[in-house]
């Protein structure tokens, strides 16, 4: 199981994180539940360990069922809202080096080029679902129901 949080500014652009470590997509703040730990537990220990951010998360946006792959069990990903992140707050961040290279604020297209395809549908299901009020329920990155 993992967490995220979905982080906005004025622009409505979201914020995206480019793992350090060799992987080919950028991706939300966040990472996997520890044992004995919420998954908003985990977005606020991620988003800290991740940006230097103490951070709040809002209400629960996206689940996201993920079926096994190659390497990969099956699980849960789960993004709460971030809401805007005020300028002191964007000012503050502090990347963690062995983490994260890089950030950037992400239009919806620009999300869509710098995410792999199911981050990409997951960032737009969540959007949609901050827009409406309401939680999506994805099977991998796809909505349900």
């Amino acid at each position: 199981m993992a967490a995220a949080v979905l982080f906005f500014d004025p622009a409505d652009r979201i914020l995206l994180v480019e793992p350090a470590y060799h992987k080919l997509h950028w991706e939300f703040p966040g990472g996997c539940v520890e044992a004995n730990e919420s998954p908003r537990g985990a977005a606020v220990r991620e988003v800290q360990e991740e940006l230097g951010l103490s951070v709040n998360p809002g209400r629960l946006l996206a689940i996201d069922w993920v079926p096994r792959r190659v390497g990969r069990t099956e699980g849960l990903m789960l993004v709460f809202d971030g809401g805007i992140l005020p300028p002191e707050q964007v000012a503050a961040i502090m990347l963690a080096p062995d983490e994260l290279r890089s950030w950037a604020w992400s239009t919806p297209h620009e999300a869509t080029q710098r995410l792999s395809p199911l981050l990409a549908n997951r960032a737009a299901a969540s959007r949609q679902a901050r827009d409406r009020g309401c939680t999506a329920y994805l099977e991998d990155g796809c909505p349900v129901g």
